[in-house]
């Protein structure tokens, strides 16, 4: 799976990156279909608290699965985003076995 990150308005550490990478890989094991993963990383109004907004978009088997969540940390806004993926992946591949 290809996992490409974009950061809009900032430059996010290599920490954060790698840490983005480990967590996104891990749903290959929800689902071996997943073409290609792209995720954006936004600090929405810098002033206030849980500013910064994480989306991820799953490339899998000619549909995209789509998850964006708002935190107080882009580490936070991440692991939402893989849990609301996990369960999309669980149904997607429901459907794939009823057909």
């Amino acid at each position: 799976m290809e996992i490409r990150i974009q950061d809009v308005h900032f430059d996010a550490t290599e920490a954060l990156k790698s840490f983005i990478q480990k967590k996104v890989s891990k749903l290959d094991q929800y689902y071996d279909g997943i073409l290609a993963a792209e995720v954006t990383l936004k600090v929405v109004k810098p002033e206030t608290a849980a500013n910064k907004e994480a989306q991820i978009r799953l490339a899998v088997s000619g549909q995209d699965l789509f998850a964006s969540k708002t935190s107080d940390t882009f580490e936070e806004a991440i692991d939402a985003d893989v849990d609301a993926l996990q369960k999309q992946l669980m149904k997607f591949k429901e459907k794939m076995r009823a057909k």
